[in-house]
């Protein structure tokens, strides 16, 4: 199956990773994740659907900056969370899907960035972790991913460390709103990995650049800041790089 990247408009050209210095084992857990996603958007695809159409089906008027579905996707088993909506028509996205991991998947020792502003965030049994928002095309199809301030989705802050952890954790292994669409998003948080973790140190970099620039404010709930790392991403392109670095090692049976 092919996918057909539609540049978002504000963003660079699709990002490359070194997959050279990812391990056998995570490369191979790549490849089976980038087969999941192509799995799942033919599944849809046969049904004449895509992730988009299957979280606005029962929506009727499509309101920006509404939670698609209502309530939002979360499975208490893994603390995993999800919803679609949009509020960026400028970038020539449709809209995107916001991914978080909730206080119950956080592990104990893992702590909130230091915040010294007026405007605590959730912590305890009300935290959650913001990891990363995919974004999609009018065809309902992931052209990008980005992350954001913290204003942004009302999260407790993580550092890049720290939020690189939990991202092994996101899974949404129920039915609901749609099978196909929870197995896809769980899928694309594991094949795009490396991608994730590098937009996660540029948000860190980004925001204290911020911070630096504009002593005198509250960074983190700062309007002015809002996207604070994002890239174009190529499904196809990228699933062909992992396939060719593994060709390139000599496995062991």
């Amino acid at each position: 199956m092919s996918i057909s990247t539609q540049t978002v408009a504000s963003m660079t050209p699709p990002m490359t990773c070194d997959l050279s210095t990812v391990s056998d084992a995570d490369l191979i857990a790549m490849q089976h994740a980038g087969n999941e996603v192509l799995t799942c958007l033919a599944a849809l695809g046969r049904g004449a659907s895509n992730p988009v159409a299957k979280m606005l089906r029962d929506a009727g008027q499509f309101y920006e900056d509404n939670h698609y579905p209502d309530g939002d996707v979360y499975d208490a088993a893994t603390a995993s969370q999800y919803y679609y909506h949009a509020h960026r028509a400028e970038t020539g996205e449709h809209g995107h899907f916001h991914t978080f991991i909730r206080a119950a998947g956080i592990p104990a020792d893992i702590l909130p960035a230091p915040y010294s502003g007026s405007h605590p965030p959730p912590v305890g049994q009300d935290a959650i972790c913001h990891l990363v928002a995919v974004s999609m095309n009018a065809a309902g199809l992931p052209v990008g991913l980005f992350t954001t301030n913290r204003w942004v989705t009302a999260e407790t802050f993580y550092t890049a460390p720290n939020v690189i952890t939990m991202l092994p954790t996101f899974k949404i292994d129920h039915a609901e709103p749609c099978w196909a669409t929870n197995r896809w998003l769980s899928a694309m948080l594991h094949l795009f990995r490396p991608h994730i973790e590098n937009l996660l140190r540029q948000r860190d970099e980004t925001i204290a650049a911020w911070q630096a620039a504009h002593a005198d404010s509250d960074c983190f709930e700062d309007r002015a800041l809002e996207v604070t790392s994002e890239c174009v991403i190529d499904i196809d392109a990228h699933i062909a790089a992992i396939d060719d670095e593994l060709a390139k090692r000599p496995m062991t049976a």
